[in-house]
């Protein structure tokens, strides 16, 4: 039941420890790889290039090379990642709200219906 879940596909999307950050700062705005990586200073450039071309083959970044010397290379949002970008945003706003605090998700599981 859980491989055919919207939101399973939507969290197997954003697996790793970086992606949200990555996404959020892709967000912004386009961003090169060094944008990236002193927007986000404690992940390690291998990091980084890997979370990139895992959310590249996902199809939430689109990765444009441009002919120039040197070359540059732009990362943004396709279309999918931005629509992500949106979902994720709301999850902020519910996590921001209180919805890690202690006190709440203990009430919020007495009150729990199992089905």
């Amino acid at each position: 039941m859980m491989e055919n879940c919207g939101f399973a596909a939507a969290l197997r999307a954003i697996e790793g420890k970086w992606k949200v950050d990555i996404l959020c700062e892709l967000g912004r705005a386009a961003r090169r790889f060094g944008r990236l990586r002193q927007a986000i200073p404690a992940i390690s450039e291998k990091m980084l290039a890997q979370q990139l071309r895992e959310l590249e083959a996902d199809g939430l970044v689109d990765r444009t090379v441009y002919s120039s010397l040197p070359a540059k290379v732009v990362y943004s949002l396709t279309e999918r990642g931005a629509a992500l970008n949106v979902a994720a945003a709301a999850l902020c706003a519910w996590g921001e709200a209180g919805g890690r605090g202690a006190d709440r998700s203990s009430a919020v599981v007495d009150d729990a219906v199992v089905v």
